[in-house]
This record gives structure tokens, C-alpha cells and sequence, in this order.
């Protein structure tokens, strides 16, 4: 009797004690669309893997970025802090970093999960792309790289992958191209030719000096043109291992099938302790690829390629898991830093970005299409399988859940945007404790959500919104992604007010005679941003034209090609993991 007692004393005490501290994986695609996956409706794109982590888990059909652009949506994720704090949020046109030798990128004062849990002994790595910046004053100090941020162990791409990182690709650049070379050279070439003119009919005398002079800046702008173009993929697009360049430029060859490998090697490596790992993907950016177990095999071209390509590479990752024994005892989270690019379109005509389902807009602007994301959490021992929240939620949310499943303490100095998702996923509250969410288009508030207590209705207020174009077009066609000020955008006075409950699709403003609280929910939702505005502290600006300008001191170049200038050199060998 006496050991039956106590058998029952020590299974409930087992049972009501929290689980052990979890493994720890994120999955995060890039540009992925929240229409893509077969879990969030899609019927004719192969998920099988996605769809499978979703049934194992809970699936947010709310899920949002903080930012609807790459750098300052990791920016977020990584600190559970809206970018603006960060001075991750850009003032200008560019909102991301294209040089991979820029000054800006995640200060070092900030503090990540990845440090969190270092210091809670899980062993941590970033396997993939980072786009957060790497040095500071030279080429030696990596102030803004991975390790120092409390990753243990990087493999990936510093930068982004951009179309101009794969030959035949096109490129990003089309716009500075006519700015800055063709319509100078134009410019430059009419002048020549009309001072000759006047000079053969003798109308006025121009010395021959000029001419050369001409001449010569013409000669300085294609060269500095056709330097651009050769130099831009292997000074850009290469691969690191930890402070190594180990491909430079990198090779697309096979290139998922590597950062997939390097993941699963990694847990095997640490299946005997806690670890986390953060599985960045290059898919579904452009430039598009895919190896050849996954070329033209999808039902929409390239972009499906890729994308059931991301989806098998889950697959793996998760059966590494399985064969590990470690799925019960894993947390895995997979997510989309942003929505779908829907102006990704080639001059053929062929859509090389993603869906973003029922939703308007897509990347680079705060419709619904470009800031709610795929967010999937899957914990077996934890969390029940097939549950669907529909409450609001953010991707910087998981910096305070993971901290607390590892059991470390946040940071008590500094504001954290992201809630803990735990008593939400779990039951033991029905609401999201996001009553406020405030959506930026880079560093300019462009919209507020709020989802009062104890109601259904989520509003949303946009202050202004991106002048689409065409303006039949369902994004920014004439500028490949929508702008945040000037002549890009349309203020709104009262501002544009939505129930996103009832209008997912944002298609009907509501207005004084069709809302009949409209003022009073604009005034409280004007209350907190204001209260939000003055929470925020002045910090130094991480994408500044100064810190996102490209500065040959901190060019980072292969050891070996730095006599040539060439800085190509290839230390893969591929189809083999080479961690140490």
C-alpha cells in the first residue's frame, strides 16, 4: 500500500513538473508566402514535410513579421525587439544591406536567444543566411558576426542571396544602372556630340581639352561599370565557415543539399546534450535554384522547384530527429521572415515569387501579404498535435518562448516586444497577450493592430500605404518593391481604419457610417502609439547611407586570392560535411 502511495506521489510530482529544457530548432525560409505551404491551403505545391510538422503541432494562422523586409525582420526575431529600437530600420529607400562589406548590423549591445541559451549551456549554430552585417571598423573584428552574437558555429552566407549572385539571373541594380551609368553616359555623349557640332560649324571655339576631358570621365564611369559587374557576385556571394571564407564566390551546386547536411551533422553531433539550432534558408529568395532531383519536377516552375526543394530539406531535418530518438524532447518552429515578393516577375513573364494566399500586398509593405508569415511550433511531449490558434502572434514572440522552455531569464534593461507563446499554445489563456501591434515600413510607423480584450474585432489602422503600380496591380511593379514615404505612398487623414476579423483581404475601409465606434477606436488606437513612440530610446542608426555604403577596408577576401585581387577560391568539398 505504502509503495503504491508512493508511486502515485512521485507521478504526479512528475507531471506537474514543466518538461525538460527542450532542443531547440528553427526553420526559417526566406520570402516564402503564407499561401504556399498545403497546411495554409495551397493544392497544387508538394509540402508533405511542412504539412507534417504543422499536424504534429500548432499552426498560427495569425502569424506576423515585425518588419515585411529580410534584415530587420531577423533583427526582430533574433531580439524579440521591434527594429526601430535596434536601429535596424532604414530612413531611406533601401531598407536591407546589399554590401557585404557595410559598417551597419545587429549592435553587439543587444541580446539574442542564441546568447540566452549559450549561457544556459545549449550548444548553438546558424546554419545558413545571416544579412545582420559582419564588421565594424576592419576585416578583423566581426562585431556584428554570428559568433559574437552567441552562436557557437556558422555556416552560411553573410550577406543574402540576390539575383546578381548567380550569372544569368539578372540583377537587382536595374535602377542605379539607368541612374548612375546610362543616363549619365547619355548625358555625357549628347554634350560630346553637340560641342562637336558647334565646333565643325565653327559657332564656337572649344578647346580640345574638353573633349578629352569628356572623354576620360566617360571612360571612368564604364569602367567603373564593368568593374562593378565582375566584382560584385565574388566580393558579395560567398560562403563562411564560423570566420573562414570557405567559397568565395559560392557555388549553387548541390548548395541545399549542403546547409541541409551541416544542419543535420550538427545535431548529431549534440544529440547527447542541448542544443540549438537556427536553419536559415536561401529559398525562396531570388536568384532561384534548385539541384537536379528537384529541377522542373513542381507544377510551377522554378519557384515551385525551390520551394519543394525548402520543403524536402525539412523533411530531413525532422528525421534526423525521428532517428535520434530526440522528436519528443525537440521544439522545432518554422516560419518565413516576410511574405511573398509578388513583383518578382522575369522579363518573360514568368512569376518567380511566392503566394501570399487571400492576403493584399506582399514583401516590403504592411498589407496583410507582407507581414503574415507560416508559424508552426511542434513539441510531442509538450504541445498538442493539430491545435490551430488564429490569435494575433509575432516572430518575436519565440525569443521569449524559447528563453523560458530553456529556462533562462530575460533581459530585464530593455523593452521586449515578443510574448511568450506557452500559455497561449497550452490553453491557459484564449487571448493574445498582444493587445497593440505596430507595424513599421522600414523606421516610419505605417499601421497599428489591436485586438481589445475580451473581443473578436482586431483593428487595424494604416496611416498611409504604398501607391501601387500599376495601380490595378496587387504590389509596386515599376520600383520591384513599394517604398515608404514621398511621392511612394498616400497619407491618410483619418487614417485608413480595417476589422481585419471580418476583412482579412483589406477591400472595404471602414468609415463613420459603417462603424459607428470609428473615432473612438481610432483615438485609443492613436493613445498607443503615442505611448509606444515614447518608449522608444535614440540609438545609433545600423542602416544609415554611411553604414550600408560599401567600404573597401572591410571587404572581406580569400587569404589566398588577395595577391590577384581575384578573391575566388573554393575550400568545399562538396557532398561532405567538413564541421570540426
Amino acid at each position: 500500500m505504502k509503495g503504491g502511495l508512493l508511486l502515485l506521489v512521485l507521478l504526479w510530482e512528475a507531471k506537474s513538473q514543466p518538461a525538460s529544457r527542450p532542443n531547440i530548432v528553427l526553420l526559417m525560409a526566406d520570402d516564402l508566402g503564407v499561401g504556399d505551404p498545403g497546411c495554409y491551403g495551397n493544392k497544387t505545391l508538394r509540402t508533405p514535410n511542412i504539412d507534417r510538422l504543422a499536424g504534429g503541432g500548432v499552426k498560427f494562422t495569425q502569424h506576423l513579421a515585425a518588419s515585411p523586409l529580410c534584415t530587420p525582420s531577423r533583427a526582430a526575431f533574433m531580439t524579440g525587439r521591434y527594429p526601430i529600437r535596434l536601429g535596424m530600420a532604414s530612413h531611406t529607400r533601401l531598407g536591407v544591406y546589399i554590401f557585404m562589406a557595410s559598417s551597419g548590423g545587429l549592435p553587439t549591445s543587444e541580446v539574442t536567444f542564441s546568447r540566452l541559451l549559450k549561457d544556459q549551456g545549449y550548444s548553438t549554430a546558424l546554419i545558413g543566411k545571416w544579412h545582420l552585417g559582419i564588421n565594424c571598423d576592419n576585416t578583423t573584428d566581426f562585431c556584428h558576426h554570428p559568433l559574437r552574437h552567441g552562436f557557437d558555429y556558422f555556416y552560411g552566407i553573410p550577406m543574402t542571396n540576390l539575383r546578381d549572385c548567380k550569372p544569368g539571373e539578372g540583377t537587382v541594380f536595374t535602377t542605379a544602372y539607368r541612374l548612375l551609368v546610362f543616363f549619365p553616359l547619355q548625358v555625357l555623349g549628347l554634350t560630346v556630340f553637340t560641342l562637336a557640332v558647334l565646333r565643325f560649324l565653327r559657332l564656337i571655339r572649344v578647346p580640345l581639352g574638353i573633349f578629352i576631358f569628356l572623354f576620360l570621365l566617360m571612360a571612368l564611369i564604364l569602367v567603373l561599370f564593368l568593374c562593378f559587374l565582375h566584382y560584385y557576385r565574388p566580393l558579395n556571394c560567398f560562403l563562411m565557415r564560423n570566420y573562414e571564407i570557405s567559397q568565395q564566390p559560392m557555388s549553387f551546386d548541390n548548395l541545399t543539399q549542403r546547409l541541409t547536411l551541416e544542419a543535420t551533422g550538427f545535431i548529431r553531433r549534440n544529440a547527447e546534450k542541448p542544443f540549438l539550432l537556427f536553419l536559415s534558408y536561401l529559398h525562396v529568395h531570388t536568384a532561384l535554384f534548385s539541384s537536379k532531383d528537384f529541377a522542373n519536377k513542381s507544377r510551377h516552375g522554378p519557384y515551385g522547384d525551390t520551394t519543394e526543394e525548402l520543403d524536402w530539406s525539412v523533411g530531413q531535418v525532422l528525421n534526423v530527429l525521428d532517428e535520434l530518438g530526440l522528436s519528443n524532447d525537440t521544439l522545432v518552429y518554422f516560419t518565413s521572415d516576410q511574405g511573398a515578393h509578388v513583383e518578382e516577375v522575369t522579363p518573360k513573364g514568368e512569376m518567380h515569387g511566392g503566394s501570399n494566399g487571400i492576403y493584399k500586398g506582399g514583401k516590403a509593405n504592411n498589407w496583410e501579404g507582407g507581414i503574415r508569415i507560416p508559424g508552426i511550433l511542434r513539441w510531442p511531449r509538450v504541445i498538442q498535435a493539430g491545435l490551430e490558434i488564429d490569435e494575433p502572434t509575432s516572430n518575436m514572440d519565440i525569443f521569449p518562448t524559447v528563453a523560458k522552455v530553456a529556462g533562462a531569464s530575460l533581459p530585464q534593461d530593455r523593452v521586449i516586444d515578443g510574448r511568450d507563446l506557452m500559455p497561449l499554445i497550452q490553453g491557459k489563456t484564449r487571448h493574445s497577450d498582444h493587445e497593440f501591434l505596430f507595424h513599421y515600413c522600414n523606421a516610419y510607423l505605417n499601421a497599428v493592430r489591436w485586438h481589445p480584450r475580451n473581443s473578436k474585432s482586431i483593428w487595424k489602422a494604416f496611416y498611409f500605404t504604398p501607391n501601387f503600380n500599376p495601380e490595378s496591380a496587387n504590389g509596386c511593379f515599376h520600383t520591384h518593391v513599394c517604398f515608404c514615404f514621398g511621392s511612394f505612398i498616400t497619407h491618410h487623414d483619418p487614417p485608413l481604419l480595417f476589422d481585419i476579423s471580418r476583412d482579412p483581404r483589406e477591400t472595404n475601409p471602414l468609415t463613420p457610417a459603417t462603424e459607428p465606434r470609428f473615432h473612438d477606436i481610432l483615438r485609443i488606437i492613436q493613445e498607443a502609439a503615442d505611448n509606444h513612440t515614447r518608449s522608444l530610446l535614440e540609438v545609433p542608426n545600423q542602416l544609415s547611407p554611411w553604414n550600408m555604403f560599401w567600404k573597401p577596408w572591410l571587404q572581406l577576401c580569400c587569404p589566398s586570392a588577395l595577391s590577384s585581387l581575384s578573391c575566388q577560391c573554393d575550400r568545399e568539398k562538396r557532398g561532405q560535411i567538413l564541421s570540426k
